[in-house]
């Protein structure tokens, strides 16, 4: 379970930085003017927007297991 905490906490914050900006931050460092040209349908954005939720759900899911495994451990 840490393993899958460590890839999903990676994972997740690679999303979020992927997120267009308002102000334009580093989504906008790797595209520029085309990131906003070819982002104009949204479908894209919806998609990043979906996985991101997803893969958020499933890093709280393992942080609460963990926490029931270490609160229930038999020392």
């Amino acid at each position: 379970m840490q393993v899958i905490l460590g890839i999903t906490s990676l994972l997740l914050t690679l999303l979020i930085l992927l997120h267009k900006g308002r102000g334009g931050g580093l989504s906008d460092m790797f595209g520029g003017g085309m990131t906003s040209a070819l982002g104009s349908s949204g479908l894209a954005e919806r998609n990043l927007n979906r996985f991101t939720i997803v893969l958020a759900l499933v890093w709280f899911i393992t942080i609460v297991g963990l926490g029931l495994v270490t609160k229930f451990q038999v020392i």
